[in-house]
């Protein structure tokens, strides 16, 4: 339950971040220069970080609010309800980001956030739970390919560093009627650090002596690449309300293996999951 609990928050701390990156292009052209406040809900059909999963194959609904300040600052927070055979739907914690978009005559985009996840209370979670992270990407807008770089910190008991890079290209289409429909297909490279604790035995000698085994524990840190990731996000806007449609496909990569301790190994595989919504503005 303990490892469990924190690879749901982190899992659903990843989803938000990605949500917002791509959207960050997408929803601009639906948004307007003042106050708004958005309810919302999601369904992730597959809860994984960087196509790393538990045996349970969890799902996740999460509600969310929005507010935003302008076109450019916001904040909001959204409790994470998780779904497998052990637990129905039950309230794992809640994530809250504040973040600012900007952006220049449709050449450039950016987000720069900060994401702090709260735990389910009286859960005891590992030592090593998300506590904060902060992030920003940068894409450069054509019409031929988007590129977007993205650099992230994450702190918990030890500092993790990642990157990102991608391409997109965005389609928007207004069918009439007061439909507006923005389609954002994507590929994206996740690297980053990558920290556990190796256990091993060394025999040592001296001279004519026979060895003694020695048990030795050494942490190590590595910085690798963690996933290849394609999506195709879909946004279906009228008026007020708006439709999200996220399917994607993770290769992850790197996984860490822990000799004869499968419980500490990685669990990962190729992973097409989707992530389902709807906001409403007020």
């Amino acid at each position: 339950m303990k490892k469990k609990y924190h690879h749901f928050i982190f899992a659903a701390f990843l989803l938000f971040s990605c949500l917002a990156n791509g959207q960050q292009t997408g929803d601009s052209a639906l948004h307007k220069d003042k106050l708004q406040f958005k309810l919302g809900v999601f369904y992730n059909s597959n809860l994984n970080y960087y196509g790393r999963t538990d045996s349970l194959k969890s799902s996740a609904v999460f509600p969310i609010a929005e507010l935003w300040f302008n076109q450019h600052l916001y904040l909001n927070a959204a409790p994470v309800f998780i779904n497998n055979v052990i637990q129905k739907f039950e309230y794992a914690g809640s994530v809250a980001t504040a973040g600012y978009r900007f952006g220049r005559d449709n050449k450039e985009a950016g987000n720069i956030y900060f994401v702090k996840p709260f735990y389910k209370i009286n859960t005891d979670l590992v030592q090593s739970a998300l506590k904060a992270q902060v992030a920003g990407t940068y894409s450069w807008l054509n019409k031929i390919i988007n590129i977007t770089a993205g650099a992230d910190v994450k702190f918990s008991n030890k500092i993790d560093y990642g990157v990102t890079g991608g391409l997109d290209h965005i389609f928007k289409a207004e069918p009439g009627k007061g439909f507006v429909i923005v389609i954002n297909p994507s590929a994206y490279i996740n690297a980053g650090t990558q920290q556990f604790t190796k256990t091993y035995y060394k025999k040592s000698s001296f001279l004519l002596f026979p060895g003694v085994e020695q048990q030795v524990t050494e942490e190590v840190k590595g910085f690798n690449i963690l996933s290849y990731e394609f999506s195709s996000l879909i946004i279906i806007a009228k008026g007020k309300f708006q439709f999200i449609i996220n399917p994607s496909f993770v290769v992850p990569q790197n996984l860490i293996k822990v000799e004869n301790r499968p419980d500490l190994s990685e669990r990962g595989k190729n992973i097409f999951y989707a992530t389902l919504g709807a906001k409403v503005i007020f």
